[in-house]
């Protein structure tokens, strides 16, 4: 494609193009990659039309094409974002310099190099949408050209594209992209399966093609009369789409019936609707096959009618109905959201892709781990929508698969840190059960719960989790530094001496490189510093050991609960209080300073989190078989509030040969929230204990409380 061809085919897209702008763009991008060619041998500057051309097919603007063009001058060659400025405007050079940034990442892992990207690239989307959008396209024109790079190459590239660019197209609704990045990504990941399916495909046509005249003309024939002026046509499945079928549904390719669907385009939603209910007239529908995207559109904004009927020989037919809008936005997706105002488009702040990036901005802030990163975001970018209702029918979004405890958090983050328990169409019902579109919720709260890690297990969407990750860590941070007040006071005492006043303290907590007395505190309090810097500030004089506080320290820590610490013999320990691990878990242990090994469950977060920080200080632990201890924990419940409950719930444990060391039960208007301190031997022995309470008439809930001390 030359300049010329290029300006004929984008004005038949859009009349209103600025011509000049893009022959500018063009003129300087050729001079700047002069000399340069791509691995085919054309011209760089070709690849550069290409881009703007994939652009302009979306109905972009102007200046999204004139970056398109220009999109590679600062990363290859010496162009700088000060002479785009200067050249052109600031628009265009920050356009162009939001691609760059985003291709000059470059990492150490594989892992870590998938995050920081997916976390520029939202930070950069946050700014301006278009920069994804001009690298969405240049990734489709790199992979519809990648035969002409080594196989090694190739495949590094199309993985890339499958975990990171067909998620971000599917979520951001650009269909016609994300299914020619997805079949172009299975032709080099998996090159047998796509040369296999193409073959297939091709030797099925001829009697596809007999089978949608069957459909489209009989259809086109009752619009008619019914004066519904519409489209109507056959549309194949994209490859990788049938691959998935094979592969997900176990079903042979013979048996495969939708390798295509009918699509009608009418022009009004009334239409739409009327076109309905003349199919369903016309051939049987086929039963939960009927969705209305119309109504509830999907996360990434796709809105039309589905529908599968038995149509002719009875076959299986999926029919897609929509309007000529909504068709745009299905296959340009975000890029058919622009708004025209004062000559220039921009994106609406409230549309819901705005808004689902920046929750997602919001929560992957706190995001350590990079595995939790990219888990949580690819379940956010493939996540189908469910439409529930608060009890006044406000109606509320959330993932397929949601609980009511997702919904608690979807309405305020102080109700999902109290919920207690739920009501799911007027009846109370447990915390993990899945929530169906068109349930009433009502979340039922008590001021004395408290999120737990056990939650984390109960919740579909990134936004609760998140909220219940800041709320353990903000909780663990306190608990450290009270902790770590503990055992400075306590060594204090032993030198007669008294904690100084705060002012004094945040002066020491500056000489040690903290920000705060708290910062200071909590670092002593989970094992991160030794509290004898700040004691030696206190009192300059050599901290000696105590043998009276350290042998109690000993006599409480040490292995008398059957915990083996590999390699260290007659090594202290003790149970880290945030997930209070039980025999038959898996565990790991860290080395504290100045207070052994702290042993956690393995998939406790803050372990997690100490792995990440503090790979060195872990160590390897196990239970000690031939020992028999006991342990306490914390067990919460949500029942009916009625008489002798607790008597109920106590001897149901005592039935279960364990000690109830205490109990409490407080009752608010429409139910009753509980919680039991017991003594256990093993995971088996509490999972046995929390079987029988739920057993109980009027239990709802029954949940491991997270590690505290019990509230009395």
């Amino acid at each position: 494609m030359n300049l010329a061809e290029f300006i004929i085919q984008i004005e038949s897209l859009n009349a209103n193009i600025n011509i000049e702008l893009i022959k500018k763009a063009y003129e300087f991008s050729d001079r700047a990659h002069a000399g340069q060619t791509r691995s085919s041998g054309e011209p760089y500057v070709e690849h550069c039309l290409e881009v703007a051309f994939i652009l302009a097919e979306q109905h972009m603007d102007s200046t999204t094409l004139a970056a398109g063009l220009l999109h590679d001058v600062v990363e290859d060659t010496e162009t700088t974002v000060e002479q785009l400025r200067r050249e052109f405007d600031d628009e265009v050079a920050e356009l162009v310099d939001g691609v760059t940034k985003l291709s000059g990442i470059r990492f150490s892992s594989r892992e870590e190099q998938q995050v920081e990207y997916f976390r520029k690239m939202l930070l950069t989307m946050a700014r301006d949408i278009r920069v994804i959008l001009i690298k969405l396209a240049d990734r489709l024109h790199n992979m519809r050209t990648l035969e002409h790079v080594s196989p090694e190459r190739q495949r590094r590239i199309a993985q890339e594209t499958r975990d990171v660019y067909c998620p971000l197209a599917h979520r951001f609704g650009i269909n016609r992209a994300k299914m020619e990045l997805e079949d172009l990504s299975l032709k080099f990941l998996e090159p047998d399966v796509y040369v296999e399916l193409k073959r297939r495909i091709k030797e099925t046509r001829e009697d596809r093609e007999k089978h949608i005249a069957r459909l489209v003309m009989p259809i086109k024939e009752e619009l008619a009369k019914n004066h519904i002026p519409a489209e109507v046509y056959g549309r194949a499945k994209h490859l990788d789409s049938v691959y998935r079928k094979t592969r997900v549904r176990k079903v042979p390719f013979g048996e495969i019936y939708d390798l295509f669907a009918i699509r009608v385009i009418t022009d009004t939603e009334r239409d739409c609707y009327h076109t309905m209910g003349i199919l369903h007239s016309m051939w049987k529908p086929m039963p939960n096959r009927f969705h209305d995207y119309m109504a509830n559109p999907k996360p990434n904004g796709y809105r039309s009618l589905h529908t599968t009927v038995f149509g002719p020989d009875n076959r299986p037919v999926e029919i897609q109905i929509r309007t000529h809008q909504m068709h745009h936005v299905a296959e340009n997706g975000i890029a058919a959201h622009w708004l025209y105002k004062e000559g220039r488009q921009q994106m609406s702040r409230s549309d819901r892709q705005m808004i689902w990036l920046r929750d997602v901005l919001e929560w992957q802030k706190d995001m350590t781990n990079p595995a939790d990163f990219l888990e949580y975001l690819k379940i956010d970018l493939y996540s189908e929508d469910i439409f529930v209702f608060t009890p006044q029918q406000k109606l509320i979004h959330l993932p397929k698969g949601s609980t009511p405890l997702d919904f608690a958090f979807q309405i305020h983050t102080e109700v999902g840190i109290h919920c207690a328990g739920s009501k799911i169409n007027g009846r109370l019902q447990p915390l993990s059960t899945p929530i169906k579109s068109g349930d009433t919720v009502e979340i039922i709260t008590n001021p004395r719960r408290t999120p737990s890690h056990d939650w984390l297990k109960l919740v579909k969407s990134s936004t609760a989790r998140a909220k219940i990750r800041r709320w353990l860590n903000q909780a663990g941070f306190e608990q450290s530094v009270i902790l770590g007040r503990e055992v400075v006071e306590r060594k204090l005492k032993e030198l007669r001496l008294k904690m100084p006043p705060n002012e004094e303290m945040q002066g020491y907590a500056e000489k040690l490189g903290k920000k705060s007395v708290e910062d200071l505190l909590a670092a002593i309090g989970n094992g991160s510093m030794n509290r004898a810097p700040l004691v030696n500030l206190i009192q300059p004089e050599k901290e000696k050991p105590s043998a009276g506080i350290v042998g109690q320290v000993i006599d409480r820590l040490r292995g008398s609960k059957g915990i083996r610490v590999h390699g260290m013999a007659d090594m202290m320990f003790r149970f880290a209080g945030c997930c209070q691990p039980l025999p038959g878990e898996d565990i790991i242990g860290f080395i504290t300073r100045g207070r052994g090994v702290t042993v956690h469950r393995a998939d406790c977060d803050s372990a997690r989190y100490l792995q990440g920080q503090f790979p060195e200080r872990r160590i390897d632990v196990s239970w000690d078989a031939g020992k028999s201890e006991s342990f306490v924990v914390e067990v919460e419940l949500v029942v009916e509030d009625r008489k002798n409950m607790l008597r109920d719930i106590t001897q149901a444990v005592a039935d279960s040969d364990t000690n109830v060391r205490a109990a409490e039960m407080h009752a608010t208007d429409t139910a009753a929230t509980g919680k039991f301190v017991i003594e256990v031997t093993s995971l088996s022995h509490l999972n046995r204990i929390i079987e029988k309470m739920r057993k109980v008439k009027g239990v709802i809930t029954v949940l491991r409380s997270k590690g505290r001390d019990f509230e009395k």
